[in-house]
């Protein structure tokens, strides 16, 4: 289960934020969450909570905003939506795709006190 290594991750880039504005207490962290990242987003949740206890993002709430895939497809020569890694072009069913977008995840805002 990799949630846990990004949960890790998450709780670094949160501490490292808290300590650097004196912060008591982080009370939200807000996710970007790409549609094509392969992250569970209960399970990336479940993960956070567990990393947090006894630091100072202890009962934090995660808000995780999903972002849609995009790509490039080479035969259309045209940006098209993707659900998933491994579909085909919903405009001409090629394979040949080239991922622009939705396959990230970013710290996108943290709520300290």
């Amino acid at each position: 289960m990799h949630e846990v290594a990004l949960a890790e991750g998450v709780l670094r880039i949160v501490m490292d934020a808290a300590r650097a504005n004196a912060a008591a207490r982080v009370h939200t962290v807000w996710l970007e969450l790409g549609a094509l990242s392969h992250v569970e987003p209960d399970a990336l949740a479940f993960c956070f909570d567990a990393v947090t206890r006894g630091s100072v993002a202890d009962g934090a709430k995660l808000e995780i905003a999903r972002t849609a895939g995009a790509a490039w497809c080479m035969p259309c020569g045209e940006r098209v939506p993707l659900a998933k890694l491994g579909d085909a072009c919903p405009r001409c069913g090629s394979y040949q795709l080239q991922v622009l977008e939705g396959d990230a995840m970013r710290v996108k805002e943290i709520g300290i006190a």
